[in-house]
């Protein structure tokens, strides 16, 4: 019997049919462009300063490098962060090859 302080036996609920999975085909790999460059970042905040601190590496070159940032504001740190990764050459180069169209061959 069932009453104050013990659990219930069971619980039935219909899924409606929109929850339910769907049969779909095998799944398709994306194409995307290769690696250029990979930047792992850790954050750390109190509430009042925040401080970021990571690594970058240029895939094409092998070079890594840290990074350190600090703000008091969440667009402070991203600035921040921006500013000294545009700051490593290497870096800022693969960056630039990222943005910008390929240069045409000759």
């Amino acid at each position: 019997m069932e009453g104050a302080g013990t659990a219930p036996r069971h619980y039935t609920f219909q899924v409606p049919d929109e929850l339910r999975p769907k049969e779909s085909g095998p799944i398709e790999a994306k194409r995307e462009p290769p690696v250029v460059a990979r930047l792992v970042v850790e954050i750390r905040s109190d509430g009042s300063h925040t401080i970021a601190r990571g690594a970058a590496e240029d895939m094409s070159t092998g070079e890594r490098v840290s990074i350190e940032a600090e703000g008091a504001t969440p667009l402070g740190l991203a600035l921040s962060l921006l500013k000294s990764a545009l700051e490593l050459p290497a870096l800022a180069r693969t960056f630039a090859r990222g943005l910008l169209p390929p240069m045409k061959k000759k």
